[in-house]
């Protein structure tokens, strides 16, 4: 029998482009989709589709019960944050098999400045921070840093870049902060301060089960989806990307993931800047969903990793253990309203002509 699935925030991109993944790694298997917003869900891929309450009412676990009973449901896989952080509060209310890293370890990772306390207190690479209290005390944090250096302001939560912005003098990060008070609600305490990382961008994303790697694979962002309209220039969103391996980005994820359970199982998505010295440091973890970009992991190399996430959460035998999976040459392209694609750096020239001029 076909095995079942469970995909949240179903007809968004992350989640649709997980769907594509799964479906190129084993065309049996059945994806139901669920979402709260009913124009989003009329664009999922899934085979079947169910409007359901957002994740934060007390309806959700109701309502996901009744799908994962009605539909056999045999994984239910999160693919944003919140819905990370949802289920794994529901974790055992849910009839269904989860495989996400532990609850302390999805808290920490969501909180990128106790995430950078913590990676940096276990000597892991990440760039210094200091969490904003006040805006009365911004000239005091930019003291803690080198006079010349810019600075890195963004809030601790959320992704895409969201409310991040370099500065180079307090007044810039003191009127950035009060914007996003004034405007969007968001207070000064939600903000930090931090060193600016000015090397190549990294993405890694890996698998893991009880301690073990099962496989990793990794790219390095050249441009930014609407890179040139944020005020921070670019954002963990790539509008091009390429395969790369660098084995000391990946030893940096490991000793991260060592740190924050060395018994973990689940997926991780690391994001990683070189410092000024060069030495890749971790931005960000997202623990237990798929990177935006996975189909540039599991459409090419010898493994697809999200149909290996399948078989690894329902405890079926995987012959992968501790591979590093690189596909050389390989590029991911996105622009908006299009659906991404991976193409080998040979195939850029096919069925193109040259105007010249």
């Amino acid at each position: 029998m076909a095995r079942r699935v469970l995909a949240l925030s179903a007809g968004s991109g992350a989640t649709n482009n997980l769907i594509r993944s799964l479906r190129a790694g084993d065309s049996s298997l059945f994806v139901v989709g669920c979402h709260s917003d009913r124009f989003l869900l009329r664009k999922s891929s899934a085979d079947h589709n169910y409007l359901v309450p957002s994740v934060t009412h007390p309806g959700f676990a109701d309502a996901l019960a009744r799908i994962i009973e009605a539909e056999r449901v045999e994984l239910l896989v999160p693919d944003t944050d919140p819905d990370v952080r949802a289920v794994s509060e529901l974790r055992e209310a849910i009839p269904c098999r989860i495989f996400l890293p532990r609850k302390d370890v999805i808290e920490v990772c969501q909180d990128k400045f106790a995430l950078t306390s913590f990676l940096r207190s276990h000597d892991v690479p990440a760039p210094l921070t200091y969490p904003v209290t006040e805006l009365a005390e911004i000239d005091d944090l930019f003291r803690r840093f080198d006079s010349r250096s810019r600075l890195w302001c963004r809030i601790r939560e959320g992704s895409g870049a969201f409310g991040a912005i370099p500065v180079t003098h307090p007044e810039q990060a003191r009127s950035w902060i009060s914007y996003w008070e004034e405007m969007r609600g968001i207070p000064a305490t939600s903000f930090t301060l931090s060193e600016y990382l000015p090397g190549r961008d990294f993405s890694l994303q890996c698998l893991w089960k009880q301690g073990t790697l099962v496989l990793a694979k990794m790219s390095e962002r050249l441009s930014y989806l609407g890179g040139a309209s944020h005020p921070s220039g670019q954002s963990s969103t790539p509008a091009l990307a390429k395969t790369v391996f660098e084995p000391r980005v990946f030893e940096v994820c490991s000793s991260a993931i060592r740190a924050l359970d060395s018994e973990t199982s689940g997926i991780f998505c690391f994001d990683l800047k070189e410092n000024a010295t060069g030495t890749p440091c971790v931005t960000e973890i997202n623990a237990g969903r798929f990177a935006m970009i996975t189909n540039i992991y599991d459409l090419v190399g010898k493994h697809n990793m999200a149909t290996a996430y399948v078989r690894a959460a329902l405890g079926e035998p995987l012959e992968i253990v501790g591979e590093h999976d690189f596909a050389e040459d390989y590029y991911l392209v996105r622009d908006p309203d299009t659906v991404p694609d991976v193409f080998h750096a040979d195939q850029f020239f096919d069925g193109i002509l040259e105007a010249g001029r």
